[in-house]
């Protein structure tokens, strides 16, 4: 695996690209690429990786990528078995503000949007408050042609520069830096990581993924995800297990546990409370509080 350098193709006539796909998985690869994109998840769950940070993601979603920020829609491991039946479904608006949409942005009139698309380098998901109107606007879009296509797109950037719940997937000081040599090693990494985070994985053989010495590796893996080793598998680990309690399996958290890894009960309830403030109980009451 490699951070790959995408080009979106964008035919002639168009500025925009609305993309729909119906596929058994995910992308696999982490990549980048000049176009921002705003993703609607349809189907499918799993995990993105955005620059340094990791989010878990289900249907019923949209997100915003800025350009050349590495990312990953990761499907969960179910989607890869030879026999499993699931697919995944997304809606995807492309765009390039500083190609032909450039002049657009230049308007007097787009100095409040072209300043959101500035300042939203590190992307951000759409707060589920505002999920309905935004998936309104992106079906619109993907329906309409020409000059109203255009009007409805300039719409849709307008509404999202303006909401106030709007919350950075990677970290402020997040900048891309990685060279694709470097790109393929942590890639390697995180997919490593990411196939096998419920065994008990050891430094030493994820430092061999990257062809690093341990203690290169940590100076290696914390320079570039501004993430412990330790504490980067704890948060696809906790990820993991967020996802089975709010899907109905919380009656035997031991389980659980030990299905995401961790080797005792009294270490997966501290590291559950130390990255998401909530004991596992907790976690699935104040969930099933927002769903009421």
């Amino acid at each position: 695996m490699k951070v790959l350098p995408f080009t979106i193709p964008v035919p002639h006539d168009h500025t925009i690209i609305v993309q729909e796909e119906v596929l058994p998985y995910f992308y696999t690869y982490l990549h980048r690429h000049a176009e921002i994109q705003i993703t609607w998840i349809q189907k499918g769950e799993g995990t993105l990786l955005a620059g340094n940070s990791m989010h878990t993601f289900q249907g019923d979603e949209i997100f915003l990528v800025g350009a050349n920020l590495p990312h990953l829609f990761k499907s969960d491991p179910a989607y890869f078995h030879p026999e499993s039946d699931k697919e995944v479904r997304t809606v995807t608006i492309f765009f390039n503000p500083t190609g032909k949409l450039s002049a657009l942005f230049s308007l007097p009139e787009m100095k409040t949007v072209k300043a959101f698309i500035a300042q939203s380098q590190n992307g951000f998901k759409v707060p589920d408050s505002s999920y309905n109107e935004i998936a309104g606007l992106v079906t619109a879009i993907q329906i309409a042609t020409g000059a109203e296509q255009l009007s409805l797109f300039i719409e849709l950037l307008n509404l999202l520069s303006v909401n106030p719940g709007l919350k950075p997937l990677s970290s402020g000081s997040y900048t891309y830096s990685m060279t694709d040599p470097e790109g393929m090693r942590i890639a390697s990494v995180y997919n490593y990581i990411m196939h096998n985070y419920s065994n008990a994985l050891t430094l030493e053989e994820v430092a061999m993924q990257a062809h690093l010495t341990p203690t290169a590796f940590c100076r290696y893996f914390k320079k570039h995800t501004r993430h412990t080793f330790v504490h980067f598998v704890n948060k696809i680990r906790v990820n993991e297990a967020c996802k089975l309690l709010v899907n109905g399996q919380a009656g035997n958290i031991a389980n659980i546990a030990y299905s995401c890894g961790f080797n005792s009960i009294t270490n997966f309830n501290y590291v559950f409370k130390s990255i998401t403030g909530a004991s596992p109980r907790e976690y699935v009451n104040s969930y099933a509080k927002t769903v009421e």
